[in-house]
């Protein structure tokens, strides 16, 4: 259930209440007459399930209700309801959550910010994979992985790819070439003062580097595992299921092969270093291809399920 607040005109409020009182999916409707302020007018707020969320949200755009901070919506975590006996419903399609497509969009949007403190959590977290492929740590290389933020551009381009948006994908494309060129050139520097430092650990010099090896060379397991994770990450925005969302931030090699770039490249290993590019660049390119593809994939499927359903009604 959603929770939606919007400010409206006085002259469109009866309008839309009539829409309101008409739509089986809306509960809970209530009305402020000239409460508003900043735009002045109608505070009207309802619940709304998330099955008829597309269309309200629809209609409220196409009479022009979705100014900037007119329309504010909420998820209500929990509702008091009568239980019902779920026999017989285990595996079911409508068990299925319908993905609100505005909430989907906005959500990608906000995340896509590339402010200053998006190219420092990135070097950041370069240079904790660094330490990870130098010391073989695996616990490393995987808080790496969920301390980078590159999974919030990779999605936004390829919602603005899937939406024709050339502003979005380019400043997306930017922001990933310039965050991963920030973490390749921090990380170089680092292996730099650690090798001079004599600090570099023995295992590593003597060519024990089982998590490096991993790292550096891109194969079809690759592939296979960034096509899954851009498959589960669509799923889990469209969804709502965050703890799966962090599951693909621990499971795709972008920023630890970043890193590996740098590494490999400070002590002279070009072979490795392009191994570890080349691991870079099939995993952002498959992630943002499956991402707009799984995006447009969904939203045929769900119109057609809804339209299945509304035709048997």
């Amino acid at each position: 259930m959603l929770r939606v607040r919007v400010m409206s005109p006085a002259e469109t409020t009866g309008r839309l209440l009539r829409v309101l009182t008409a739509e089986p999916g809306v509960r809970n409707v209530i009305v402020w007459r000239g409460e508003a302020r900043r735009p002045d007018g109608d505070a009207v707020e309802f619940d709304v399930r998330r099955g008829a969320a597309n269309a309200m949200f629809a209609y409220l755009r196409s009479v022009g209700l979705d100014q900037p901070g007119a329309v504010t919506v909420e998820q209500a975590d929990v509702v008091l309801a009568t239980p019902r006996d779920p026999a017989g419903d285990v595996g079911s399609p409508r068990r299925e959550i319908t993905p609100v497509w505005e909430l989907v969009d906005a959500t990608i949007r906000a995340q896509a910010v590339y402010a200053p403190s998006f190219f420092v959590l990135l070097t950041i977290a370069g240079l904790i994979a660094a330490v990870g492929i130098l010391t073989n740590s695996q616990i490393l290389i995987v808080a790496a992985m969920v301390v980078g933020p590159e999974y919030s551009a990779i999605i936004a381009v390829a919602l603005a790819i899937a939406r024709r948006h050339r502003a979005g994908v380019r400043d997306g494309l930017v922001a990933l070439s310039a965050g991963f060129a920030a973490a390749i050139v921090i990380t170089y520097l680092f292996t730099l003062a650690i090798h001079a430092a004599g600090l570099t650990p023995d295992q590593f010099v003597g060519g024990i580097r089982p998590v490096a090896t991993l790292i550096a060379v891109p194969s079809a397991f690759s592939v296979i595992i960034a096509i899954l994770a851009g498959i589960v990450g669509v799923v889990s925005l469209t969804e709502s299921r965050a703890n799966t969302l962090i599951g693909v931030f621990i499971s795709v090699t972008t920023i630890p092969a970043a890193a590996g770039v740098g590494v490999f490249a400070a002590l002279g290993n070009w072979h490795s270093a392009l191994g570890s590019l080349e691991q870079l660049l099939l995993n952002v390119v498959l992630l943002i291809v499956v991402g707009a593809g799984g995006l447009q994939a969904q939203r045929v499927i769900w119109r057609r399920s809804t339209t299945r359903a509304a035709d048997r009604q």
